[in-house]
């Protein structure tokens, strides 16, 4: 069939948008298609029908031509009705391909086309091209009305009797339905599985997985589909496009929502912003001046990657997804930094506010002096205030616990992206609880060492608590020196318990825990004391060092724990 026949049919209104010479053209059949790069499922000299549920940009416009092209399409047909009109850089791409381009109008369906071209070339299976025409339809008009995720998987279900969901990296539900169990199994095998599509056997039926969009795939999402579609995978690649949109259009505004916290997080570290405008820019970044927040900075390193997004821009990446995209995360220098507002734990978090302080005051029993004249302001646990102590206590414990119940969170979903991708350290630090615009800086810097001692482990979450301890000295101290000190102290013990199959190490390490108490040591040990003062008496002949001075049993502590 000609292209120029096709155009001639009355009450298509088709309208060719490449060159004149292109109506002669003829094609064998027709095939629709959403996939970005879908020339392995054409076979030549198709006329290939598109919703442009692909389409995002330029660059798309010519990867789908491109690929079209290869696989020697005859025509391209594309649908008004998700973008409105047929774009300008498809035009150009179909041009210099020497593709013709069809518009198709808004209120013209693909099944409409697909009659003809079955009317006119006499394909079998005619009811089924028409049916499979029809649902792919209704699905793309459906997510061009802006339809959810969730009301999208009931389309699905409707028109393809396919149950589907959406799965994070981390095992979170996005969006659809899975049993309890099905999430974090589904996510590692999303993980780990060494190419997608991806088909998964369970004792609930097979689950196959395809990547929703171009991520990385520890800040990626999976397309669940309820069943085996290995040798139907353009069915789910379609669908897994659709999902790509709706995730590109909620992109769109956190883009702004992003830009909005770096221009705020900027100013409050480099001091370059003044209180009332860090304050205004605080509001506008949706935390009241009262409302206590954590500053949460990630970084994900993938030793020997010499591709894809850096250790700061991965990290906001899997950050916004840990936490359902709650928040975003700003690019830092060396990882990405968000203000985490308490709330979002579901927890009834309060500011340490005058009036706040008076309810917790009343519940226990004391009186408080509160200068309700100036009005409520926020006030940290540590400032000076006409408050009793016990309420500040009570009123930092219960923040405390909200900071624990968001680490807590975070933990738990960093170990399980960790058990699917073991190659990449996920390092995530938390601060203290913080109030006002004031805090940021100190907070940033807070999780950002905090960030860099769990690095300094090879991943993991570590709070603000943990870094006021040696434990920060050490992962301050670069890798190289932290050996050659450790070395120079214990080489001399671990040569000899190899060489006498002896305990000195473990010995000095339970004794120096025990803070020096022979008698606990022993029992930790379940040796007799005096086989403690002996192997004690070693180590010290063995490393030079007097376990009665405080300086060597520093020495010798630091030594072990940087080994």
């Amino acid at each position: 069939m000609r292209i120029r026949d096709l155009i001639a049919v009355d009450g298509l209104r088709l309208t060719l948008l490449s060159d004149q010479s292109h109506l002669d053209r003829r094609f064998t059949g027709a095939h629709i298609t959403d996939l970005p790069e879908p020339g392995r499922y054409l076979s030549g000299g198709e006329l290939v029908l598109t919703g442009l549920t692909w389409h995002r940009g330029p660059g798309d416009s010519a990867r789908f031509v491109g690929a079209l092209a290869k696989a020697g399409v005859a025509a391209l047909a594309a649908g008004r009705a998700l973008l409105g009109h047929v774009p300008g850089d498809l035009v150009e791409a179909c041009r210099e391909h020497d593709l013709p381009l069809l518009d198709v109008p808004e209120e013209v369906s693909f099944r409409a086309l697909s009659e003809v071209v079955e009317a006119r070339l006499g394909i079998g299976g005619a009811a089924d091209l028409r049916g499979a025409l029809g649902r792919h339809r209704r699905i793309v008009a459906a997510v061009a009305e802006g339809t959810g995720l969730d009301e999208l998987f009931t389309v699905i279900a409707q028109e393809l009797g396919i149950t589907g969901a959406v799965v994070s990296a981390s095992g979170a539900v996005v969006a659809g339905r899975l049993e309890e169990d099905l999430p974090a199994l589904l996510a590692r095998e999303y993980l780990s599985a060494p190419r997608l599509p991806h088909l998964v056997r369970t004792p609930r039926g097979p689950f196959t997985l395809f990547a929703v969009d171009r991520s990385h795939r520890a800040a990626g999402w999976a397309l669940v589909l309820g069943s085996d579609l290995l040798d139907h995978a353009d069915t789910g690649f379609e669908l897994a496009a659709c999902v790509a949109l709706q995730r590109g259009r909620t992109e769109e505004g956190r883009r702004v929502e992003r830009r909005l916290a770096e221009e705020l997080i900027g100013l409050a570290i480099t001091g370059s912003g003044s209180g009332p405008e860090l304050a205004a820019r605080l509001r506008t970044c949706g935390i009241g001046p009262e409302e206590p927040y954590a500053v949460v900075t990630a970084a994900v390193v993938r030793p020997g990657a010499t591709d894809g997004p850096d250790a700061a821009t991965l990290g906001g990446q899997v950050l916004e997804e840990l936490l359902d995209r709650r928040i975003v995360a700003a690019r830092g220098a060396d990882g990405a930094v968000a203000l985490v507002p308490l709330r979002i734990m579901g927890a009834e978090a309060r500011a340490m506010t005058a009036d706040s302080a008076g309810e917790i005051a009343s519940d226990l029993g004391l009186s408080t002096q509160i200068d309700r004249d100036r009005g409520p302001r926020v006030r940290s646990a540590a400032e000076s205030m006409h408050i009793h102590p016990q309420v500040r206590a009570q009123v930092h414990g219960q923040m405390q616990s909200h900071v624990q119940a968001l680490v807590h969170a975070i933990r738990e979903r960093v170990t399980a992206l960790s058990a699917g991708m073991p190659r990449a350290q996920v390092a995530i630090g938390v601060s203290a609880w913080l109030t006002g615009a004031t805090g940021i800086r100190g907070g940033a810097e807070e999780a950002g060492h905090a960030r860099r001692l769990a690095e300094a482990r090879g991943g993991g979450v570590v709070t603000s608590d943990e870094i006021y301890t040696h434990a920060l000295l050490l992962a301050t101290v670069p890798a190289e020196v932290r050996r050659s000190f450790s070395d120079r102290i214990l080489v001399p013990l671990f040569a000899y318990d190899r060489r006498h199959r002896s305990e000195l190490v473990r010995t000095l390490d339970v004794f120096l825990e025990c803070a020096g108490s022979w008698n606990n040591c022993a029992e930790r040990l379940h040796v007799h004391v005096n086989t403690v003062r002996y192997r004690i008496r070693r180590v010290e002949e063995l490393t030079g060092r007097d376990l009665g001075s405080m300086a060597d049993r520093v020495d010798l502590f630091l030594a072990l724990r940087a080994n």
